[in-house]
């Protein structure tokens, strides 16, 4: 016998993730559809048109697909070129400005995941370790913002002000106004805008 690198399909491997990919987007549905606590692994297969071993074997455990949901949703947040762009401007309406409308577009492209994380939060096995898993990065950014505007003279304490920042441009901002009471994306947008402002100005 001769020995050697194990086959690797190439095919096969675009195969299995396409397969993973149709069981967390089928998954996605079912959880914005139902709520998390209503969706079984079946049901998952079922609207994947797989089997509920391919299933656990290609994502995993229904927390773990909630997991992977949540971790598209934050990769196509825009947060990382939400921050970017903050860091090349030297004023505070303009930094504001930016913010408010890059976690609109944040939370507006990505209202589904939204939804899905606050329906799952009551009945989720590990609802801390869940809701730092969906904010950590979020929060992480608006204090790296924070540490650029005290960089910058704009504000004096980068703690506070990243507080102050999620306060007015956090997950449940946008879902109180937009959600809970109707308001438009775009008066949100220019609300916080201004209320952050008068906060941090």
């Amino acid at each position: 016998m001769t020995g050697g690198r194990p086959y690797h399909s190439p095919r096969r491997a675009q195969e299995a993730a396409e397969t993973r990919r149709d069981i967390v987007r089928a998954a996605a549905e079912l959880f914005a559809t139902n709520g998390y606590a209503r969706v079984t692994v079946a049901d998952i297969a079922r609207a994947a048109g797989v089997a509920q071993q391919t299933v656990y074997s290609s994502a995993g455990s229904k927390s773990d697909i909630l997991d992977e949901v949540l971790a598209e949703a934050i990769r196509n947040s825009g947060g990382d070129a939400n921050l970017a762009e903050i860091r090349l401007t030297d004023d505070l309406p303009t930094a504001l400005a930016l913010l408010a409308h890059g976690t609109r577009l944040g939370n507006e492209s990505q209202e589904q995941a939204v939804d899905i994380i606050f329906g799952a939060m009551p009945v989720h096995e590990n609802a801390a370790q869940l809701w730092a898993f969906a904010t950590g990065q979020y929060r992480e950014t608006l204090g790296q913002i924070a540490e650029h505007l005290r960089d910058k003279g704009l504000v004096e304490d980068a703690e506070r002000t990243t507080a102050v920042l999620w306060f007015y441009f956090g997950l449940h901002s946008w879902r109180s106004l937009v959600r809970d009471n109707g308001w438009t994306w775009d008066d949100a947008e220019n609300w916080l805008a201004r209320q952050a402002l008068a906060a941090l100005g």
